[in-house]
């Protein structure tokens, strides 16, 4: 079965991963690159996918399934430096035929500063393919949380 938009309740429910700035994601105006903060959204869905959601990265791949970036935006607010613990805050604003709209903030640990925040949307895709495929009805209630 699969899932239609609007048909399973999206509880938005939003789960936090920390990291830390590392020596390679500084640029030459020492802070972080703008590349590093998409790396940093993946890193926290890669985290919270298992430990949130009780479905692993590894599980959709057993599943013949992946994920593609369809899309993402990004607003930057304050600069990341060297050494900064940060937070990174998603949620799953919106379900589509075949994808999800994630929602991110990124946050300073300490001052509990805005860094940048945005949205990314997904394909759910099928690996022997690489086509798009319908999110069945058993994830999306795993991921409506």
């Amino acid at each position: 079965m699969t899932v239609s938009p609007g048909a399973i309740p999206l509880g938005r429910t939003r789960f936090v991963s920390e990291l830390r700035v590392r020596p390679d994601d500084i640029d030459m105006n020492q802070h972080v690159h703008g590349s590093r903060y998409f790396d940093y959204v993946l890193a926290a869905r890669y985290d919270q996918m298992e430990r949130c959601y009780g479905m692993s990265m590894e599980a959709f791949q057993e599943l013949g399934y992946g994920w593609f970036t369809k899309a993402s935006h990004f607003e930057f607010k304050r600069p990341l430096k060297m050494g900064d613990a940060f937070l990174v805050t998603t949620w799953i604003e919106a379900f589509h035929r075949d994808g999800v709209r994630v929602h991110f903030e990124i946050h300073r640990k300490e001052p509990r500063k805005l860094a940048c925040s945005g949205w990314c949307d997904y394909t759910l895709v099928g690996m022997a393919t690489g086509r798009s495929v319908p999110i069945p009805a058993d994830i999306a209630r795993k991921y409506a949380v």
